[in-house]
């Protein structure tokens, strides 16, 4: 028996779900921490990764549009095991990203309301975050769209007020840092190159607007332009707010956890009714990051489970409306024990610990992506592509490898320690990448064997 049709997303819907998707506010200040020469960063990597970046998702979404997303594309291109590599980082980011966002939540919440609170209180409102979450995260997005344009609302305000602040703050007051043409010039020191990889992740993120194309009214035509209107809003937005931290903060005092707070406070004079509304929004656009997050990612679990490349966990559905509710419970309890342990990590500075992690969780996800376009556009030349990504065969691999260069070289400057001053920043980062390769591709080991017993018995059969 068929569901109750469901209310469909419009071009509207879809622009706002890529700016919610796409726009992390709570990036926007470890960005701005690179300082001045953000500003070339943001300028070059728009032009050399997000615009490829955005053509060939579009192409891939609306020419495969199963909802298993990058992992069906990598693993039509490459095979299971690569298939099963991306989805296992694809997931994996997301409860460490969820447990990141649960300690900013609290971080914000003491810091807009200047509270003083025990750290079993804070723990439990942390857990209290992240399964009001997972509990929304296992019903349909379109049940929930409200949440997510609500959200895109809130950060561009956010966004807005933070970039109209700054330039009233540099008009009377001046810039808090050096925007003369030097300082916008990159430096291309360590500290730099590491936040590179922060600003490659507030990029990504349109593979899950085409996970959408079934709640779509008119995918083929809705992705694409979704990507495109939705693209120059999230630039516009991110670097009106970048202009406005970089005015209010010195760079080397921006914190990447309360820098975005810390810059309206600044701006503003103080603690006063404006920075608790400032405060509330970002709190609530955290939530719905994830939530707007959770669809793609759950997905991509589901269907890796259901192929057996991934434990099989992740493959629970709810009958009742077909939601992937077993990545959603596991996400739940991963993010839980990370949070319940995080007061026992020598770390002062917890968020951008787990942050970081799971930014280079991410990106890794995404390396095998830009190959992936290539092979299925000569192994698969027939395919109707609704959306193609123009040019000939040479310019088709300089759009494809250039950001997969980008990406390995950011991945390398943000785990490997390269001075003695980022050891005790760095190697946590890199211990948890090996931790979670390991467990990764034992995962993987586990699932294919199960996968070669289930075609066994049925030879048997």
């Amino acid at each position: 028996m068929k569901h109750e049709r469901k209310e469909k997303f419009r071009l509207f819907d879809a622009v706002l779900m890529a700016v919610v998707v796409i726009l992390v506010v709570e990036s926007a200040a470890p960005a701005a921490a690179v300082g001045s020469s953000q500003f070339f960063w943001w300028g070059i990597l728009l032009v050399l990764f997000f615009l490829p970046y955005g053509l060939i998702s579009a192409e891939l979404g609306t020419t495969y549009t199963g909802d298993g997303g990058i992992y069906d594309w990598v693993k039509m291109a490459f095979g299971r095991r690569w298939g099963a590599r991306v989805a296992w980082f694809y997931w994996i980011n997301f409860p460490i990203w969820m447990a990141s966002l649960a300690v900013l939540f609290t971080e914000v919440m003491v810091q807009i309301f200047n509270l003083t609170v025990s750290t079993p209180v804070l723990v439990g409102i942390q857990l209290l975050f992240i399964w009001i979450v997972t509990i929304i995260s296992c019903y349909p997005v379109s049940d929930s769209k409200w949440i997510l344009n609500l959200a895109a609302f809130a950060k561009v305000a956010i966004m807005v007020c933070l970039g109209v602040l700054g330039i009233y703050h540099a008009v009377t007051k001046g810039m808090a840092n050096d925007f003369s043409g030097r300082a916008l010039l990159p430096t291309f020191d360590l500290k730099s190159l590491s936040f590179i990889s922060v600003i490659l992740f507030n990029f990504l993120g349109f593979e899950v607007v085409t996970t959408l194309a079934d709640d779509m009214e008119n995918p083929k035509k809705q992705i694409p332009q979704a990507i495109i209107y939705g693209g120059i809003l999230i630039a516009f937005f991110y670097l009106f707010a970048a202009f406005g931290m970089g005015a209010a903060v010195p760079a080397d005092q921006l914190s990447t956890s309360g820098g975005l707070i810390d810059s309206f406070i600044l701006l503003v004079g103080g603690l006063n009714p404006f920075i608790v509304i400032i405060g509330l929004l970002f709190m609530y656009t955290l939530a719905a990051n994830l939530i707007s997050w959770a669809l793609g990612v759950n997905y991509v679990a589901f269907y890796a489970a259901k192929n057996h490349d991934l434990p099989q966990v992740f493959a629970k559905e709810n009958p009742k409306n077909e939601m992937p509710v077993g990545a959603s419970m596991v996400n739940g309890i991963v993010a839980s024990i990370l949070v319940v342990a995080a007061p026992f990590i020598p770390n002062e500075n917890i968020f951008w610990a787990f942050f970081a992690l799971n930014v280079v969780a991410l990106l890794v996800s995404y390396i095998m992506m830009f190959p992936a376009f290539l092979k299925l556009r000569k192994i698969d030349p027939d395919r109707e592509r609704p959306f193609k990504v123009p040019g000939g065969p040479g310019l088709l691999k300089v759009i494809a490898y250039v950001p997969l260069v980008l990406l390995v070289v950011t991945l390398f400057f943000s785990v490997v320690p390269l001075s003695s001053e980022e050891m005790g920043e760095k190697v946590p980062i890199l211990i948890g990448t090996i931790a979670a390769t390991i467990i990764g591709e034992i995962c993987i080991r586990l699932g294919d064997k199960k996968y070669k017993e289930k075609q066994q018995n049925e030879k048997i059969e």
